[in-house]
């Protein structure tokens, strides 16, 4: 080692160095959900303690009923704006997926339903669709839109952070369910972001940002109010 950092090799020893504490630093380990430090930590929701996850419940309270959920396994309620209803299975539902680093959620469409625009934050998404056939369609950092028509039995995945949209493109119902690498995924809905945030984003904001008169605005916001 010594021999090593006091010859002209020194240089691409630190240049090796660098460069595998980099990879190291993008491995799947550091880029989702903290791998857990025990068997299981189903999660205690009723704490008053704040950590980056939930407590464990103790060990001597856990069941066999806290390793399976059936929060999937119900239609959602497609009868609104966007004649889609997503159920989530993260952590705030099932708390045995706490610590695991992973999540799913299901997508019901009516026919003509859409999952807006939006993002997730904090995980990748892998999507299959059970029923029917949906456009995903996601955008990259550089504004380039790739979309494609997937049908029942086919995947689709989405990069984390990125925004996309799931559009019904069949004539009847269509379901989605998707995993993520993460125990806490939420959905960043850009409409609902825009025009539903509480307090909103002033008018003035709006208006210059999309280039349209006050009126439009409050028009918008009104189909967001809640």
């Amino acid at each position: 080692m010594a021999t090593l950092l006091n010859n002209a090799s020194a240089p691409y020893f630190f240049l090796i160095l660098s460069f595998t504490t980099i990879i190291l630093s993008f491995s799947p380990s550091h880029s989702s959900d903290p791998d857990p430090l025990q068997d299981f930590c189903v999660a205690d929701l009723n704490s008053a303690i704040l950590v980056n996850g939930f407590p464990c419940k103790p060990a001597s309270k856990v069941n066999s009923k806290d390793f399976i959920s059936y929060v999937l396994a119900k239609e959602g309620n497609t009868s609104n704006v966007f004649r889609s209803a997503i159920t989530n299975a993260n952590v705030q539902a099932f708390p045995g997926l706490n610590t695991q680093g992973i999540s799913m959620n299901r997508v019901d469409f009516a026919p003509g339903g859409i999952f807006p625009p939006h993002s997730h934050p904090r995980s990748t998404e892998a999507g299959v669709v059970i029923i029917g056939e949906v456009l995903v369609g996601l955008v990259s950092s550089s504004n380039v839109l790739y979309s494609n028509v997937v049908k029942a039995g086919e995947m689709f995945v989405i990069p984390r952070g990125l925004v996309h949209f799931i559009l019904n493109k069949g004539h009847g119902k269509a379901l989605t369910i998707s995993a993520f690498n993460s125990q806490g995924q939420v959905s960043s809905v850009v409409p609902n972001i825009l025009f539903g945030s509480k307090p909103t984003i002033p008018n003035e904001v709006l208006t210059k940002t999309f280039q349209v008169s006050e009126s439009v605005i409050k028009s918008i916001k009104s189909k967001f109010a809640s």
